[in-house]
């Protein structure tokens, strides 16, 4: 097993506690509200912590079906929030299981910025290249440009 970690930032004009809230406190409750066409649900066992795993259902009609991962760390006073994907996805030939570590700090617009780095761990000799690290960071885009949307639209949501 190999592992390849890739750093990158998305910048939003949410501040960092609403988006953090979206995006990892209620993302249950939002990202099918707010992505409809990518997500059908979102399954939460355990009390959204560490120790709990999270399913999310895709919209028919896209690649796969769903992705289920467990929460690693959460941290709300530092906005921080890390976690495994561990099946469904992308998983599989190629990739045993995906880390994620993400936080999200003040901007200088006045909103976000949402540092991420992310893990690949490849099974067996396995390689995992810089242009599908970003197929999928480009898959993530659309939930999260969503999300943002609803926010902006719905300026009472997530507050």
């Amino acid at each position: 097993m190999g592992v390849v970690t890739y750093d990158f930032e998305v910048s939003s004009p949410i501040s960092p506690a609403r988006l953090f809230k979206a995006l990892v406190l209620e993302a249950d409750k939002l990202f099918p509200k707010a992505a409809p066409h990518a997500i059908k649900s979102v399954e939460l066992e355990g009390n959204g912590g560490p120790g709990s795993i999270v399913k999310i259902n895709f919209a028919d009609g896209l690649p796969f079906q769903y992705v289920k991962h467990t929460v690693e760390g959460q941290d709300k006073d530092n906005l921080s929030y890390s976690y495994s994907l561990i099946e469904g996805g992308p998983l599989g030939e190629k990739l045993e299981k995906i880390s994620y570590e993400n936080k999200f700090v003040a901007g200088a617009d006045g909103g976000s910025v949402c540092k991420s780095l992310m893990k690949f761990y490849t099974v067996g000799d396995c390689t995992f290249t810089e242009d599908e690290i970003k197929e999928q960071i480009q898959r993530m885009d659309g939930v999260y440009e969503a999300v943002e949307a609803y926010l902006v639209a719905n300026p009472d949501a997530c507050n």
